[in-house]
């Protein structure tokens, strides 16, 4: 049954009243600037935390032997790497060494130490979970800050301890690297990686070809050009020496970690978060160790600068100097900053182009500054609209002009300065092949299209991919803008809807990998404290890291079982062993004929 043209109307209007661009005329009268109900969930989110002190010396030997623990377990995760890494076809570092190539002889064995460190750093994770955001039934269920925490340098050594292993670590559960490796050789050799790929381009006998994975083998670079200019010029230094541009690769993977850990705790602070419990939430997170710095993933670049690139904004967007020189177009030294800023934003889209969203919320903070706000935009007399509106309206433009100016400024820069031009714009949906059980509208489709074939409708897959996935990417816009909306409105930190939108395209993108998590859990750690989220975060971060096995396609059920029980008694074992005293870890003191008050709540 088609709807009347006027049922149809009233939908439209109360969609628009319900996001806050409209109101029925009953209420106009009544409140004029009433901003709608768009975001009220959503900033529940959020909540202040309080600065508490430090801990004392009985927390931190129980923190002290946590870090051990963890550190124990990516120890074990490098010796079973060397087994179950994914190491290069060709120049195997560890061949035909007696002892290194023990793990690729023993692969169950090593299968286990994988699987059992995996185990330990999670759990590791978990427990001193405990001294950063409180303990789960006390403070974090109900949304309570702890009565101290562990210090920012803790937080800080306990990261570096634990990723110091990984670091010497072959490339852990992904072959990517070895993408990156042959099409930054391919720019190298002065051939465009947008159009050609590894196979046609170095040859599928070429030492670095034989590494990449069959499915990227025939398919253009769909990163930007200034990451794919990193890898040219690592290229350059290494050559064909995989061993070395593993290793170089690493450390910008590092570099971008350590962008992370000096942009994140300075967000949190700015919109009223423990700077630990975000580092604990975001920079510790084992999917971070795991797929960022172990599989050497491109995404630690590109949230770093995106991170830094909003910090710079914000401190020049909030602070009390003027953005110019009164009378002039000239920048002040916070205008410069701002800029700065951008720029840095910009530049993170040009290793992945999903940072570039930041670029909105950072424009719409801009425009607040500037007097803008969502309900000078909503539905009042039309005689009345131009004048409610020109403020809003003039600084909305001004600050997308701006934005928009620096970023076509650095897109030409990057992409003319290095030579590999725009051709990245058309091969950003290259990933489109896989189909992840990760991405809800590739999971329908294909879940779809096997009911289709078990009904004897035939194959139809394809079919349903090519319509579902726009339609999710067009779900996915709509709430975008919807955030925007909030934020707006001034209901949301600009931060903490930057996050949203990236969970929201996460969950609607056509394709998604265990470390596009990291897009929205990063930062949204610097924001939203609320018990339901970080709960879900941590179940999630937790069950991903374990789930996500360094198995090849040819590793059996038998032997996986065989390992992962193997791992569980292994980390059972080792954690009797650190652990085995966790209830009495206070120093013991001799009998006396005077107890202590402490010996006496004790005895008591």
């Amino acid at each position: 049954m088609s709807q009347s043209p006027a049922s149809a109307a009233s939908v439209l209007r109360r969609t628009l009243d319900y996001i806050g661009v409209s109101t029925p005329a009953r209420r106009i009268r009544r409140d004029p600037d009433r901003r709608g109900d768009y975001g009220i969930t959503v900033a529940k989110l959020h909540g202040p935390e309080h600065e508490v002190g430090p801990l004392d010396a009985a927390e931190n030997r129980r923190v002290l032997r946590i870090k051990l623990f963890g550190a124990t377990g990516t120890i074990l995760m490098l010796v079973g790497s060397l087994g179950t890494g994914q190491i290069p076809v060709l120049q195997n570092p560890v061949a035909g060494m007696r002892v290194l190539s023990l793990p690729s002889r023993m692969w169950s064995t090593a299968l286990t130490l994988s699987i059992g460190g995996t185990i330990m750093l999670v759990v590791a994770w978990l427990l001193i979970g405990r001294f950063a955001v409180g303990r789960l039934s006390v403070e974090v269920l109900r949304g309570r800050s702890p009565a101290r925490r562990m210090t920012r340098q803790q937080a800080d050594r306990t990261l570096l301890l634990w990723i110091a292993p990984i670091i010497v670590a072959p490339p852990l559960l992904s072959k990517d690297i070895y993408s990156y490796l042959a099409q930054s050789a391919i720019a190298y050799r002065g051939m465009d990686p947008y159009t050609v790929s590894p196979l046609h381009g170095l040859g599928v006998g070429n030492v670095l070809t034989r590494s990449v994975p069959n499915l990227w083998r025939d398919t253009p670079a769909p990163y930007g050009p200034f990451f794919i200019w990193i890898g040219k010029g690592i290229t350059a230094v290494t050559g064909d020496n995989i061993t070395a541009a593993i290793f170089l690769h690493r450390l910008v993977a590092l570099v971008g970690l350590a962008l992370i850990v000096w942009a994140l705790p300075r967000l949190a602070r700015r919109c009223g978060v423990s700077p630990v419990a975000a580092l604990w939430l975001g920079a510790m997170n084992p999917l971070v160790i795991l797929h960022l710095v172990g599989g050497i993933h491109n995404e630690a670049l590109m949230l770093g600068l995106m991170l830094v690139g909003i910090e710079l904004c914000f401190r020049a967007i909030y602070g009390a100097q003027r953005l110019r020189t009164p009378g002039s177009w000239r920048p002040t030294g916070a205008g410069w900053l701002l800029l700065a800023g951008a720029a840095v934003i910009a530049t993170s889209s040009l290793v992945k182009f999903t940072s570039v969203l930041a670029l909105g919320f950072v424009g719409i903070a801009l425009a607040q500054r500037w007097g803008a706000c969502l309900p000078a935009l909503r539905g009042a007399p039309i005689r009345q609209w131009w004048a409610r509106s020109r403020t809003t309206v003039w600084a909305l433009a001004a600050s997308a002009s701006l934005l928009g100016a620096v970023l076509a400024v650095v897109m030409v820069v990057i992409c003319a300065g290095t030579g590999l031009g725009f051709g990245w714009t058309s091969t950003l949906s290259t990933g489109a092949v896989v189909r992840s059980w990760m991405s809800m509208p590739t999971l329908l489709s294909v879940s779809a299209g096997r009911v289709g074939v078990f009904l004897g409708l035939g194959d139809q897959t394809q079919a349903i991919l090519d319509v579902v996935r726009p339609l999710g990417q067009f779900i996915a816009a709509v709430f975008v803008v919807r955030w925007m909306l909030a934020t707006l409105a001034g209901r949301l930190h600009p931060l903490g809807a930057l996050g949203v939108s990236m969970a929201t395209v996460v969950v609607f993108f056509p394709f998604v990998q265990a470390w596009y998590l990291l897009w929205a859990v990063i930062p949204l750690a610097a924001w939203a404290t609320r018990p339901w989220f970080r709960i879900a975060t941590i179940t999630v971060s937790a069950i991903i890291a374990i789930v996500v096995m360094p198995t090849s396609s040819n590793t059996s059920g038998v032997v996986l079982a065989q390992g992962l029980l193997a791992g569980v008694i292994m980390v059972a074992v080792m954690t009797a062993l650190f652990f085995e005293n966790w209830p009495r870890w206070r120093p013991r003191r001799r009998w006396s004929k005077h107890p202590t008050p402490e010996h006496t709540d004790t005895a008591a």
